[in-house]
């Protein structure tokens, strides 16, 4: 099939080369002519493993182009995704849809036959709705249907996720759009992925749900870890007690410094907004947000306690500044507010990252970078893991030691032992453990 993708992100990029993986021939647009022109020449605008390789291999196959050319790529395609950004909107929080809409003008005026117009999009409820009428108004001759099939991309691992995917949606009410979309995903048949046939407004809201479900589960666990600290707990003791049980399962229990990334801060800010509007305000999401936001600014708190309650003068160590591993986004970092709150109280703040300072140094220009996890610590008077990047999973914490001026570890993953850390002679510090031995086993991934 002939597919278009308008807009050559994170969502849109990953999902082009997959479909083209697949055996579609696709095209990925983009308005940035710097960065089709990277991409042509097999430069990625972000980080994500395998992605790379897999974009040559079908480029080389001839089944994946990029272009800026919407009008040509268009006309004749079988379906065209819609995989722009939504932003939160400045000022009010809800999900900014203008260049959906500005994708769905310039859509209009290319089509040819019977398209289908898919929003990849994280939209809010009745965005397709607006779509259509869109695409109505401009060629009222037009013969399309709109469909929603939202993504459920994992940053560091979103190839596996598209191509073993745990369901996919389409959100249709068109039988005929219904049968494109299935053909475009038939090569997952034989992995038996689930399809699950809703409405498009339903297919909507699955998306932000989910989203809102999993940052709850982070909140909870975030917030139990706190009542650990108090009463002496083992927070990751408790997740394992409470995600053996099916019913809630292992995933998203891990206590640290709060989510962020590019998905679940916006979306359950325009969940929110969207409720709101609604006139049905969704309270557990809007106390989510908030507690996620304060934890943030806590975790330099959390620091500066581990330093003794004052970090003036000091240099502090960041280990890891990405939201999470295998990926380059610092977008809603937590990193960012516990930078901030260091700063603020005087210290002078040095990081690592295995991938993500170029993205840091254009919102963080105010801090050292080095190039490694041994230089950065030299000198340093707390080392605080900040990201939990398998490159710092076995660091040599003996030699890290002997480099600082301070042995101060702030673990805000709990990557580490407590007791192993103290028998080399570091003050500990985690999220939701008590310093001083404990039994914590390793995380098991989630």
């Amino acid at each position: 099939m002939r597919i278009v993708m308008v807009g050559s992100g994170y969502v849109g990029l990953v999902s082009g080369t997959c479909f083209a993986d697949f055996g579609h021939e696709v095209v990925c647009l983009d308005k940035d002519p710097a960065k089709i022109e990277a991409l042509r020449a097999g430069r990625m605008p972000i980080y994500e493993p395998g992605l790379e390789a897999l974009v040559a291999e079908n480029v080389r196959r001839g089944r994946l182009g990029f272009g800026i050319d919407l009008a040509a790529a268009v006309a004749g395609a079988d379906a065209v995704f819609i995989a722009v950004g939504t932003p939160s909107r400045r000022g009010d929080g809800f999900a900014d849809l203008s260049y959906v809409y500005a994708a769905a003008r310039e859509i209009a005026a290319a089509l040819t036959g019977y398209t289908v117009i898919v929003t990849k999009s994280t939209v809010p409820v009745g965005t397709g709705d607006e779509v259509e009428r869109i695409i109505c108004e401009a060629r009222p001759e037009a013969d399309f249907a709109v469909v929603s099939n939202p993504e459920f991309l994992r940053e560091g691992a979103a190839i596996d996720d598209f191509k073993r995917p745990d369901r996919i949606v389409i959100g249709a009410e068109d039988a005929r759009a219904e049968e494109v979309i299935r053909e475009v995903y038939r090569p997952l048949y034989l992995n038996a992925a689930p399809i699950l046939v809703t409405g498009r407004r339903t297919a909507e809201l699955t998306k932000y749900a989910a989203n809102a479900f999993l940052a709850t589960k982070i909140t909870f666990i975030n917030e139990i870890a706190d009542l650990c600290e108090q009463v002496g707990a083992d927070v990751q003791e408790v997740a394992r007690g409470i995600g053996l049980d099916n019913r809630i399962g292992a995933k998203f229990l891990h206590a640290g410094p709060g989510y962020g990334g590019s998905c679940f801060p916006k979306d359950t800010l325009a969940l929110v907004k969207t409720a709101q509007d609604a006139g049905t305000p969704l309270r557990i999401v809007e106390t989510v947000v908030a507690v996620n936001d304060s934890r943030k600014r806590a975790m330099a708190r959390k620091v500066i306690q581990a330093c003794g309650g004052s970090v003036r003068g000091k240099t502090i160590v960041l280990l890891g500044l990405t939201f999470k591993p295998n990926t380059d986004d610092m977008r809603d970092a937590p990193s960012l507010a516990i930078v901030a709150g260091l700063q603020d109280a005087g210290a002078t703040v040095r990081a690592y990252d295995p991938e993500g300072m170029g993205q840091a140094r254009a919102l963080l220009p105010d801090i050292d970078y080095a190039d490694d996890p041994y230089s950065c610590a030299e000198g340093a008077d707390a080392l605080v893991l900040v990201t939990e990047w398998n490159a710092f999973r076995a660091l040599d914490l003996e030699r890290l030691r002997t480099t600082m001026a301070e042995p101060v570890l702030v673990d805000l993953r709990n990557v580490y032992r407590v007791q192993d850390v103290e028998r080399l002679g570091f003050r500990y510090a985690g999220v939701g453990r008590a310093s001083g031995g404990g039994r914590s086993e390793d995380r098991d991934g989630g």
